[in-house]
């Protein structure tokens, strides 16, 4: 399994109770482009990625990746399919090097068990050095590289943001999904890292999807744009398209748009 996958979802739905987190959503997320979900908070974009991503099942609708349906499978076999998933906030452990937080995508695709792990066995020496490999590429891709033996509560926010893309392209992903890649980070770090999410797309030929408030970020990098409010998908279509919408100005853009 190899090249990029398009992510579809058909009326797709996730309700808690009475409350449509997620409703009646149409969206097509083209192979190896850069799609942005955006919209005001509580809009549904977090519930969104949670659904494709497996942590919930969705409630209505299909998600599929290159038509095949993987709607209500847990979080693991969808990223075995090739989606892979960054969060708001850094999921990564602390205490550990970059490089190891890294490696521990690669074990996504490696079989080794506890039994070879304590008899060190050949298939685990051959898995722990091809993990290594493969961590150390995606930090140096990352621009990452020099930090591979620092401890993650010892770097920066931006860092970090670039270790969790490095861990992302570590398990091989067809899709990235990136959940406010740049909260936190400040308008400079924000450039790098566009261009860093550019060249996932163009270089890697990994399909980008992401959720951002940034506005000047999802106009310079984003082929297409969606945009959900309340739950719904009011509208989408090529950056400049969005800009000018009518019924986008009114639920998001509002002044940060004149401005």
């Amino acid at each position: 399994m190899s090249g990029a996958a398009t992510l579809r979802v058909e009326q797709l739905g996730m309700s808690f109770g009475g409350l449509k987190a997620v409703d009646q959503v149409d969206l097509e997320v083209p192979a190896g482009k850069i799609t942005a979900i955006i919209g005001p908070n509580g809009a549904g974009k977090t519930t969104f990625f949670n659904v494709v991503a497996g942590f919930y099942a969705p409630t209505a609708g299909r998600v599929l990746i290159d038509d095949e349906d993987v709607s209500g499978l847990p979080p693991h076999k969808v990223a075995r399919l090739g989606v892979a998933r960054t969060f708001q906030t850094t999921q990564l452990f602390p205490a550990a090097s970059v490089l190891d937080n890294v490696i521990v995508g690669r074990r996504l695709h490696t079989r080794s068990n506890v039994f070879d792990a304590v008899l060190r066995s050949r298939r685990h020496r051959r898995e722990e050095a091809e993990s290594r490999e493969n961590a150390l590429e995606a930090l140096e891709f990352t621009g990452a590289r020099d930090l591979a033996d620092v401890l993650v509560a010892n770097i920066s926010q931006e860092a970090r943001k670039r270790v969790a893309v490095a861990l992302a392209l570590a398990t091989e992903p067809r899709v990235l999904l990136l959940d406010e890649p740049a909260a936190g980070i400040n308008p400079h770090e924000t450039e790098g890292l566009t261009a860093l999410i550019r060249s996932v797309a163009v270089e890697r030929g990994v399909t980008v999807c992401l959720v951002e408030h940034k506005m000047r970020m999802v106009m310079d990098l984003a082929d297409h744009v969606a945009v959900l409010n309340y739950g719904k998908k009011i509208a989408e279509g090529p950056p400049a398209k969005i800009r000018s919408d009518p019924k986008v100005i009114d639920a998001y853009l509002g002044a940060d748009h004149d401005a």
